[in-house]
């Protein structure tokens, strides 16, 4: 029984595609977001997606990116490093523009230091597609939208 618990909340983890409703957590807020040291515990649920995947990086960062990139193609995604990789992407809305983004996550846990991501940005002038910039808020809120997806997939599964 022990060992189908972690399993069963790893499963429901990869499983989840969308996370309806909100869901209150009375802990302290650092510790709701899985942030900060401050001596708390590893829950349960972030020992089953260390222990029980074989990537090398946070189950729930991994899996939130990918579902928050699904609109592009991705280009190389390795799962021991981390690293999730699109193609350029081009919004239908606005052709004369497009970006490609490129997602690290760096640690085992669910930290908002765990996570990077970088944007390429380029626009089409006269035919050429030339360098643009990208604005900090809009790389930012990329990495709030990842990390906000992997605290509800963490959240669900911790309720189980």
């Amino acid at each position: 029984m022990a060992r189908v618990l972690p399993l069963a909340l790893s499963a429901a983890a990869f499983t989840l595609t969308a996370c309806q409703g909100a869901l209150i957590d009375s802990r302290p807020l650092d510790r709701a977001l899985g942030i900060g040291g401050g001596g708390y515990e590893t829950t349960q649920a972030d020992q089953a997606a260390s222990q029980i995947t074989t990537i090398g990086v946070n189950a729930y960062l991994w899996r939130a990116a990918l579902d928050t990139l699904s609109f592009a193609t991705l280009t190389q995604t390795d799962s021991n490093g981390g690293v999730i990789v699109t193609d350029w992407y081009a919004n239908p809305q606005n052709p004369s523009e497009r970006v490609k983004l490129t997602v690290a996550i760096l640690d085992s846990d669910l930290r908002a230091d765990a996570l990077r991501v970088t944007a390429a940005r380029q626009v089409n002038q006269n035919g050429q597609w030339v360098d643009a910039p990208v604005t900090a808020a809009t790389v930012q809120r990329l990495e709030e939208i990842i990390l906000t997806r992997a605290r509800d997939l963490r959240r669900t599964a911790v309720a189980g």
